[in-house]
């Protein structure tokens, strides 16, 4: 197997370190309790160090935020690890925290450390160090390494030489999450070739958070120039974010020149000047790679047209058929873009046309599983934020499963979860569940392969989801007791690909503002995958902070859609009133951005020109006792878990706080702003809270401050409702929310009857006088 990989590695290049920033210190345990060197067991050579430059990252940044607990005679973990494409690994290493029971026999326990199936060390297991925590370097010979890798640490552990329970509570190990693998890395050339892309740009073997640096012309550009750059930059900001997922992506801004030591995406015309560089000839929409300039490590990807629409044109073929370039070069003749998307058709969000199976949203052999301590099924679900669940039983779905069938009756369940919600537990049902008589009529029907098959219908509460939730599903099997036996490890379960969601019976509607729809599902941007109801409005001198911002929300919306920007639009504040018809994306600061003045009166929050006159300070006035009141007899959205009413706060810009706020556009009723006030200095600080599950979740209500780490949200102003309801629900749920709606309602009523019953009145006393 060695000789094997050895040989793999001698015909492979473009091996790149995983990335990663340097770990954060091993606990103070750790530090304390490590052993002397003579304690460390001698492990076999690597092959020679080589120069390199060294990255370190701990459990946590390999998606392993936990101390991993090994259990069992046998337990095993697996840490795995990529290396990009265009850097070469030199050295490796793995800093080992652990711990081992102090109840186990020394002669038969030890850790198995292995690389790719490749041992590379045992340690045994001290009485003398039995319970307190070790560590132990231990280096890894470079040729094992590969493009995508996994270290696998398995215990072997017993406490007895005769009878033994495998699930004995005294059979464990820990491997702290401090530990750390350290790779040597150096730049690797790559050639210059398109069908390589969108590598080296993007690699989806690092699971770092993605910098992909923008360059734009220098000054000396037009202003119809910079605009066209910005919105092809939207276009392939948005490609790059839906291709990060998970990892976010970030956009640094050079103008006029060259990023040093980076891969880089070049957006230029005829006109533009960039120093360092020279253009080559356009002649149509073209993308080129070249060679860095000043490091030929290093790419540059030359997105180029001879005007804005060939700019445009060449920024949309990068996003739609990048997998369909090879060379150095390629020019667009002719480019077809898809038709409009149609609302809600994201190809991330679950299709609220028809039901969907749960194998169009995770891969197949996420669905199986085996053994009596399972891997959880997960299946993420990307729903519109605007569905409106409002007294409904929940999203039906339609479950099959199978299993192993149970011997007899006993605990086993599968358990469902969304999120950290408990759904329920299904029953593992025995293959006769009163005897093993033939004839009994409670008999499990088998399938061929001695499974049995299950369904059941479900709803998913609405209150647990959310636009993104994960559905998991546990097997438990209950394991059986017996007295010095083995137990056959035999048991399967799996979930059948074909089981549906649904969401296709529920309307389209949302009150509004509401920034959690922004943060989490891009709403109402997102509605239309290819934005094509969204106008970016940018500074009229934006500043490199607006368009890290501008790229950085691009790349997000990317993400939650998994659609290029193809159809966005972006220009300045002059051109806003031509925009009446599409949602607004607002960036800038109070110096450099006119609508947040223009439209002050409209933003939940208000500017206090008093305090505003104050050195540094613009404070703001948010909300009135008077507007809560009106606003609960109106029926307005009321919550408990946000403030509101007479708040007060002060946003220092030199001081890195930054400002989301949403509000219904003052250009047209039911179409949305969203205003994003930051300047270059807390720029980074509301990029990484979008792109941080921890702080994303605090986003919402009307309004968020973004302060270093922090995030304080509340909600204030005028609310408003997107989307459509079926006549008798509308009014059902107006009448739900509106005691002053409801009264006036009672009183037409009650006006009506007495109507009613005084014209009937008067018709028998009528009557009865015409008799007499």
């Amino acid at each position: 197997m060695r000789a094997a990989l050895v040989a793999r590695s001698g015909v492979m290049f473009g091996i790149v370190a995983l990335l990663g920033l340097a770990t954060a210190p091993a606990d103070v345990a750790w530090a304390q309790a490590r052993p002397a060197a003579s304690a460390v067991p001698a492990l076999p050579a690597a092959a020679p160090a080589a120069s390199g430059d060294p990255r370190t990252l701990n459990l946590t940044q390999l998606g392993l935020n936990y101390a991993i607990k090994l259990r069992g005679v046998s337990g095993t973990v697996g840490i795995p690890f990529s290396v990009r494409a265009d850097e070469l690994v030199t050295a490796a290493s793995l800093r080992l925290n652990y711990a081992f029971s102090p109840s186990l026999i020394p002669a038969l326990s030890h850790l198995k450390v292995s690389v790719n199936d490749v041992e590379v060390t045992t340690l045994p297991y001290g009485a003398a160090e039995a319970g307190k925590p070790q560590t132990v370097d231990i280096p890894i010979d470079r040729r094992l390494i590969a493009d995508f890798n996994r270290i696998n640490i398995e215990l072997v552990a017993h406490y007895t030489n005769e009878c033994e329970d495998p699930d004995h509570s005294s059979l464990w190990a820990t491997v702290d999450a401090s530990s750390a693998l350290t790779l040597n890395v150096t730049p690797l050339k790559v050639t210059s070739d398109l069908a390589t892309l969108p590598q080296p740009f993007f690699d989806r073997r690092d699971v770092r958070r993605a910098s992909i640096p923008f360059v734009f012309a220098g000054a000396s550009a037009s202003a119809a120039s910079t605009t066209a750059a910005l919105g092809a930059a939207g276009i392939v900001s948005s490609w790059l974010g839906g291709l990060a997922g998970y990892r976010g992506a970030t956009f640094p801004v050079t103008t006029g020149e060259l990023p040093t030591a980076a891969h880089a995406v070049v957006f230029a015309t005829p006109e533009s000047s960039i120093a360092g560089l020279t253009l080559p000839a356009i002649e149509g929409p073209t993308l080129t790679v070249v060679d860095h300039p000043r490091d030929p490590a290093f790419k540059l990807l030359l997105v180029m047209g001879r005007n804005a629409a060939e700019l445009t044109t060449a920024a949309s073929a990068l996003a739609l058929n990048s997998r369909a370039f090879t060379g150095a070069t390629s020019t667009i003749a002719d480019l077809q873009l898809p038709a409009p998307r149609k609302p809600h058709d994201a190809p991330r969000w679950i299709s609220s046309d028809r039901a969907v199976m749960l194998g169009e949203l995770a891969p197949g052999p996420v669905f199986s599983v085996s053994g009596y301590t399972p891997e959880v099924v997960k299946v993420d679900l990307l729903t519109p934020p605007d569905l409106f669940t409002w007294r409904s039983r929940g999203i039906p779905l339609d479950l099959h499963y199978r299993y192993t069938p149970r011997v007899r009756p006993d605990q086993s369940t599968l358990n469902l979860s969304v999120n950290d919600t408990f759904i329920g537990s299904l029953p593992l049902r025995a293959a006769n569940m009163a005897s093993d008589a033939w004839w009994n009529v409670f008999a499990l029907k088998l399938l061929p392969d001695g499974s049995a098959l299950h369904s059941t219908q479900l709803h998913l509460p609405p209150l647990a989801m959310g636009s993104r939730s994960q559905l998991r599903m546990h097997y438990y099997f209950e394991q059986p007791r017996t007295t010095c036996t083995p137990v056959l490890d035999n048991v399967r379960g799996g979930i059948d690909p074909t089981s549906t969601i649904d969401v296709s019976s529920f309307p389209h509607y949302i009150a509004m503002p509401e920034l959690a729809a922004y943060a989490n599902g891009g709403f109402p941007f997102s509605r239309m995958a290819d934005l094509a109801e969204t106008a970016v409005v940018m500074p009229d001198r934006a500043e490199r902070g607006d368009i890290e911002t501008y790229l950085a929300l691009m790349g997000h919306i990317g993400d939650v859609t998994g659609y290029p920007a193809l159809r966005v639009t972006v220009g300045s504040a002059s051109n806003v009133d031509q925009w009446a018809d599409k949602d607004l994306l607002v960036l800038g600061n109070l110096k450099n951005q006119p609508l947040f003045t223009r439209w002050a009166a409209q933003m939940p929050l208000r500017r206090d020109p008093a305090a505003a006159a104050g050195p540094g300070a613009e404070q703001f006035h948010i909300g009135t006792w008077f507007e809560d009141t009106l606003n609960l007899i109106q029926g307005s959205r009321q919550r408990e878990d946000l403030p509101t009413g007479t708040t007060q706060m002060s946003v220092f810009e030199e001081r890195t706080d930054a400002v989301l706020a949403g509000f219904q556009s003052p250009l047209r009723a039911g179409r949305s702003v969203v205003a994003v006030m930051a300047n270059e200095a807390s720029q980074p600080a509301l990029v990484n809270a979008l792109l941080t599950p921890e702080l994303l979740q605090r986003i919402q209500g009307s309004m968020s401050i973004v302060r270093a780490a922090q995030v304080s949200s509340l909600l204030s102003g005028e609310t408003y409702y997107v989307g459509t309801l079926p006549p008798f629900t509308w009014l059902q749920w107006n009448l739900s929310r509106s005691p002053l709606l409801l009264a006036g309602l009672v009183v037409l009523v009650a006006l009506l009857g007495a109507g009613v019953s005084f014209s009937s009145l008067q018709l028998l006393a009528r009557k009865r006088l015409r008799r007499q």
